[in-house]
Parts: structure tokens; sequence; C-alpha cells
């Protein structure tokens, strides 16, 4: 009998399993978190690039209403000011700044606004610097890139990226910490054909802050990247999505996207995972055989 019970347990929890894993839309430790911890965000300052359209306009008006300080950037200013327009929050009246800003435009104009964004709120500074501008993904194969867009979708993607956090990293270690969200992508962990270029700026992404957390972590740096598989925007062009549009793809929302993300920010995840099931069995399928060859690696330059 007590065998018996412990079975029907068993067989009920695996249904539970079942059924949380075939309605997740990001990975179990995401999941598992909730709700984003409001102490974590209200009054606190979030540059946001990218902000002014798809996933990082969703981020402004989430974060707006939880009573963050904003900084909202993009390449046009009348855009930003829509944005800004549209928001509601405790800080939506006065404390919503807008710094146009071209991630190519290169180190010197990079350098001024950082000194812009920390002026802002100078008793703060940033807290929160969310990378969120992606360039448009180049549609070819790795053989067809031409060389402008090769050089343009990193120089965004990568270059103008590692060079604002280098420069706004030396004013958040003055203050003691702060935190780098990247919006990187299912690109840079399951790479698919027709997006090798985007797939290779975000995997040079995941590398520069993964490495950079190891190196700073002890001094009050945090880096959450966070990689979305298909997401449903209202303007595609540079959102940071896996993948082409198809017919029959489940895509999550951009609402439930930027949602998981500020989950995973506040609650210091390094790394979240957000797709429906089928994506994320290749996020996990695709991590377990790379453990398994580092450990293979591992084992053989141990003998």
């Amino acid at each position: 009998m007590i065998l018996l019970l412990v079975v029907i347990l068993l067989v009920l929890g695996l249904i539970i399993v079942f059924i949380k894993f075939a309605t997740a839309d990001g990975d179990f430790t995401l999941l598992s978190k909730g709700k984003p911890k409001r102490q974590h965000i209200q009054d606190k300052v979030f540059w946001i690039t990218g902000a002014s359209r798809g996933i990082g306009e969703v981020l402004a008006t989430q974060l707006a209403a939880l009573g963050a300080k904003l900084i909202i950037s993009a390449r046009s200013e009348v855009e930003l000011e829509r944005v800004k327009a549209k928001l509601v929050g405790k800080h939506a009246s006065d404390g919503v700044k807008i710094l146009p800003l071209d991630l190519a435009s290169g180190e010197e104009a990079l350098r001024e606004a950082v000194k812009t964004a920390e002026s802002f709120f100078p008793d703060t500074g940033v807290n929160y610097m969310i990378h969120n501008a992606a360039y448009e993904r180049p549609k070819s194969s790795a053989l067809d890139v031409t060389e402008e867009s090769l050089k343009a979708t990193f120089e965004v993607n990568v270059f103008g990226t590692i060079t604002l956090t280098r420069l706004l990293t030396p004013c958040m270690l003055k203050r003691g910490g702060g935190h780098f969200v990247v919006m990187s992508s299912a690109a840079g962990k399951t790479p698919a054909p027709g997006q090798a270029v985007y797939s290779a700026s975000k995997y040079a992404l995941n590398g520069y802050f993964h490495s950079l957390r190891s190196e700073l972590y002890k001094k009050g740096i945090k880096v959450t990247i966070v990689c979305p598989g298909p997401i449903e925007t209202s303007k595609s062009g540079g959102a940071p999505s896996s993948g082409q549009k198809g017919s029959s793809e489940k895509r999550v929302s951009s609402e439930r996207c930027a949602e998981l993300t500020v989950v995973a920010a506040t609650h210091g995840l390094k790394e979240a995972w957000i797709s429906d099931q089928v994506m994320l069995v290749h996020f996990v399928c695709g991590s377990a055989y790379r453990y398994l060859l580092l450990c293979t690696w591992f084992s053989t330059c141990q003998s």
C-alpha cells in the first residue's frame, strides 16, 4: 500500500513537472524567483540603450511603473520623447532623462555620453546599465555576408557595447558597485542557419561579460546575461530575438520578456533564458553537450 502511494505521488510529481515544462517561457531558476524585487528597483537609476522600441521601450515602461529613475537612449530623440511621454510612475515626471546615443559613434562620443548620464543623477549615478541596443539582424548566410554588414553588426553589438561598459565601470567601482544587464540572444547559445554574423556577435558579447563578472564580482560589479529566444515585438528590426518569424513558431511577448528580464536582474541571476519549451530544450541540450566536452577534455588533460 505504501509502495503504491509512493508510485502515485511520483507519477503525479512527474505530471506536474511535465505541465510546468510544457508551459514554461523561461528556465526553471528564473521562473522560481517569482516577482521582481521592488526594493532593488525603487529610486534606482536604470540606463537603457535601444529604449525607443521593442523590448527596450517595454522595459522603460515597466521599470518606470515600479518606481525606477530612467535614462533612456537610442539614436532617435523624437522616438525617445514619445516613449517618455507615455511613462507612468513615481519618477515619470522629473526622473526620466533622454540621452540620444549611437553606439557606433566612437569612444569619445561614448565617453561624453557616460559623463552626461552620470551627471543626470549625481547623488547615485547609474545603478543598472541595460545593454539592449542591437544592430538589425543581417539576413544572409555565413558566406554571403558583406563586409559592411559584418562591421556594422559588430560595431553596435560588440565594440560599442563593450566600450560603453569599459567607460562606465570605473564610475560604478568608485561607488562600490553596479549592475550590467545584457540583452543577448538564444543565437549566442544555439547557432542556426542564416544568422552566423548575428550569432557571432552575441557569442562575443557573452564571452566578454562572463569574463567581466569573473574579474570584478568581488568589487561589487554584477552581470546578468539574458538570452531571449523568438520574441514578439511591435517592430522586429534590431530586437534581440532568435531566428526569423515562422508561421508555426511560438514567440514570447515583449512584455513578458521584459518582465522576466527585470526578475533576473533584481534577483542577481548570472544568466537567464527566455523562450518557449522547444527552444529551452535546445538550450539545455546544447549546454549539457558543451559541459560533457569540457569534462572529457579535462579528464584527458589529467591522464
